[in-house]
């Protein structure tokens, strides 16, 4: 088996990979509707989505859950539609309780299918051998690291957005949402399983 630390490198690499703006998308969708004195709320939502995504990594590596990874390659795309057009239709930035907790759950149940991604390659890395425990937390502290550096640059980019030029947070949220949402079709419509 090898080291921790380059399972750690290929949680890093797999969020921040370009090729794979997928999950980036996801995050920027996810951001796009609080600001950046919510950093508390930002991170509980990364967390809960890397849990997500650990879970349903830990469970298809190990043969329990397996979904057609045409299915998951839609349905992807489909959880950042979601979450933009939640992003428009939900009530601003200030939520209760209550609307917080239903959103992380959003973000913990669109972590599993994020998981389910990169499930298969992950098992091919394991190859059967040894326990998982290291290889998989070495991942998910990568993953989680990186998506907590994405996320600093999209709160710095809405900071400066919001704080320096002046645009409204409603306009901000719906500009970034729809452009979420608009990418997302476009990767539905490539990615269509049937």
């Amino acid at each position: 088996m090898q080291p921790f630390h380059l399972y750690l490198r290929l949680g890093f690499e797999h969020i921040s990979d370009l090729a794979g703006f997928d999950h980036i998308l996801f995050l920027v969708a996810l951001c796009a509707v609080y600001r950046i004195e919510q950093w508390r709320k930002i991170t509980i939502l990364v967390t809960a989505f890397t849990v997500g995504h650990s879970v349903t990594l830990a469970l298809s590596s190990l043969g329990v859950v397996t979904i057609p990874s045409d299915v998951i390659e839609f349905l992807i795309p489909t959880t950042i539609l979601l979450t933009a057009l939640h992003n428009v239709m939900a009530r601003p930035s200030n939520e209760t309780a209550p609307a917080m907790w239903r959103n992380y759950a959003m973000a913990l149940f669109f972590g599993f299918i994020h998981g389910m991604g990169f499930s298969n390659f992950f098992r091919a890395l394991l190859m059967g051998k040894g326990s998982i425990f290291v290889p998989l937390l070495g991942f998910n502290i990568g993953l989680e690291i990186g998506q907590l550096l994405i996320v600093a640059i999209i709160m710095g980019a809405s900071f400066l957005v919001l704080n320096v030029v002046g645009a409204r947070h409603r306009d901000w949220n719906v500009f970034v949402s729809g452009a979420a949402a608009g990418i997302s079709l476009v990767l539905m419509a490539e990615t269509k399983f049937w």
